[in-house]
């Protein structure tokens, strides 16, 4: 929803020496920039939280995409510091924003131009730069937030008071924000539950499990919408640390839901007489041919030039994807069971048996588990505190500048280089680190394996339950709750307090256990509606998922031709971008849909 501009009606007056404090609390809309988009994928992250500028008639200066203009009056016979730190940034030091010069004569106030985002909640500071003390302090109650707006001109009046001990601050809007949000509402209401990240078609689906496809499906449409520019909106970027945005919900649902179709599929072959060594052959050549197109094809270093095999990225989300998908395919391989229906479901162990059959595998994963709790909290990590959790550079005032992951980005420096992982986190948004850090790093993998495996659990209750509609919901129900609880208790249902607190970057336990929980409860939903009800079969979503390799191929190849793409009238406006984006990815599925009735079908 798009946030409207208001002032706070409750000023506090401190009396200083010369000076005092000012904290202006400021929601903006969250908000981000994809714009780099080459080869298969890339996304370079545009930041301007705050940037001075000095235009003599900031009013009349055209404005970029989420910003706005805060021009700073001082009416102090003394120089102001202006200086800020974002609300996203946990435990941060504030940052210069720039120096406003004291008034030249009584009455008459000197002024100083800024431009901020519209992005992020921020706490504005202004310290006397004489003193070193306070100017003024300004509050804003959680109720009554002030709120900066898309393109909107704002005015800070510093000023003296009768008694020139006092200090006051005031917030003045001088051009109504524009409403870019509108849009973006409805948008919600027609889509629903919004994802981004890439995708391939790597896992066999039976086609009779209608309800494993469609979640398939939609991720892909919608990935197809981000990968095309999203509107530009401010949920298709990822969390900068710790926390989640709905941009960090589809990759682990992918390899949750591969994870489920492995399940199916294994059982579906051995079934049929393949035998289990051919079944592996299948399983190595797949993967292989995913890490292949994710080393070479989708590369963001591909924004950079031609790949150079001096700085070539080794992680990515495909190669991520392969591993995942090989190890947790092998660990079915050892424990499935082609014929389920001659087991008993009289014994008192039966209401376990989706658990129990398959403890080896069980077994595997949890040592793996614990091998990345051990690495994660003893590995020591030179200059860094064992155990180290955060982002490093202005993090934790500054204390850890060069620790960025702690562990997992220690050793993705030590085994693959700095070179050769990437080279743009998310942490330099808004934690403003500097050193390289992947997000589909060596330690994270680990956990991936766990979600996926996560994911075949549920395809085990779907195979032993059948068409027992009460026992598959109710079991996704408790694995929803069991794993809600984990991660209340990991994370003290905290954002940065917690044990573990929930992070994409890393891939942390939570950040699974999290993601599980919601993906067990959506499974209920969509299977309820899908596969019970039947009262959607997933149209038009479903055909877009049975071409995945062809769609995300051709929307990256032809995504700068008419009419994925035309020049817009107005660059700067949200809803030319989502209007574009729209009909693109609305091509791409009539496209899928002609292909589906003609069967044609690409896939691994």
């Amino acid at each position: 929803m798009w946030l409207r501009s208001r002032v706070g009606s409750d000023e506090e007056r401190l009396k200083t020496v010369g000076s005092s404090i000012f904290y202006a609390h400021i929601s903006f809309g969250y908000f981000k920039d994809v714009l780099c988009l080459h080869g298969l994928m890339c996304n370079f992250f545009f930041f301007f939280f705050l940037t001075a500028a000095s235009f003599p008639h900031h009013k009349h200066i055209v404005q970029k995409m989420d910003e706005a203009f805060l021009a700073v009056n001082n009416e102090l016979n003394t120089d102001i510091t202006v200086s800020w730190v974002s609300e996203r940034c946990y435990q941060c030091l504030y940052q210069n924003l720039g120096v406003v010069s004291g008034a030249p004569s009584p009455g008459q106030p000197s002024s100083a131009d800024f431009v901020v985002s519209t992005q992020h909640t921020i706490t504005l500071q202004l310290n006397s730069t004489e003193v070193c003390q306070h100017v003024c302090k300004l509050f804003l109650t959680p109720r009554f937030p002030f709120h900066f707006g898309e393109h909107g001109n704002y005015s800070l009046w510093v000023k003296n008071l009768n008694n020139s001990s006092l200090s006051n601050c005031s917030v003045v809007t001088d051009a109504d924000p524009v409403n870019s949000y509108i849009l973006r509402s409805i948008f919600f209401q027609i889509t629903g539950t919004m994802e981004t990240e890439r995708l391939i078609n790597s896992v066999m689906l039976p086609n009779k499990v209608t309800f494993c496809r469609f979640p398939f499906s939609i991720s892909l449409v919608i990935m197809v919408f981000v990968n095309y520019g999203g509107g530009r909106y401010w949920f298709f970027k990822h969390e900068s640390w710790n926390g989640l945005t709905v941009a960090d919900l589809v990759f682990p649902w992918f390899v949750f839901i591969m994870g489920t179709s492995i399940a199916l599929s294994i059982n579906s072959l051995l079934r049929s007489g393949t035998s289990r060594s051919s079944v592996l052959k299948k399983v190595v050549w797949r993967s292989l041919q995913l890490f292949i197109i994710g080393v070479f094809i989708v590369n963001p270093n591909y924004c950079q030039g031609p790949i150079s095999w001096d700085n070539l990225r080794i992680p990515g989300v495909l190669q991520r994807l392969a591993w995942s998908y090989l190890v947790v395919a092998c660990l079915d391989l050892l424990v499935a069971r082609a014929h389920l229906d001659i087991i008993s479901m009289e014994a008192w162990w039966s209401c376990g048996l989706d658990i129990l059959l398959y403890w080896p595998a069980w077994l595997c994963v949890l040592l793996m588990e614990v091998i990345w709790l051990c690495l994660t909290f003893l590995l020591p990590v030179p200059g860094c505190p064992t155990g180290y959790l955060g982002p490093g550079g202005i993090g934790d005032m500054g204390q850890f500048i060069n620790c960025t992951g702690g562990a997992a980005g220690f050793i993705d420096r030590w085994l693959l280089g700095e070179k050769h992982i990437y080279q743009n986190p998310t942490s330099r948004v808004i934690y403003a680190t500097h050193m390289p850090f992947d997000p589909e790093g060596v330690l994270g993998s680990i956990n991936s394996i766990l979600m996926a495996f996560l994911g075949l659990q549920a395809g085990k209750i779907i195979l032993h339950y059948r068409d027992v509609h009460t026992s598959i919901m109710s079991r996704f129900l408790i694995w929803g709750l069991f794993l809600g609880v984990i991660s209340a208790v990991l994370t003290r249902c905290s954002t940065d307090q917690g044990f573990i607190p929930v992070n994409k970057n890393m891939w942390s336990l939570s950040y699974v256990t999290t993601l599980a929980c919601f993906a067990y409860v959506l499974l209920v939903l969509v299977y309820y509606t899908v596969d019970v009800k039947k009262w959607w079969s997933g149209a038009p979503f479903y055909y877009p998922g049975m071409n995945s390799i062809l769609v995300y191929v051709g929307h990256e190849v032809f995504e700068d031709y008419f009419p994925f793409r035309w020049r817009m009238v107005n660059s700067q406006s949200h809803a030319e971008h989502l209007t574009q984006n729209l009909v693109a990815t609305s091509c791409w599925v009539f496209i899928s849909y002609v292909l589906y009735r003609k069967k044609i079908f690409w896939k691994i």
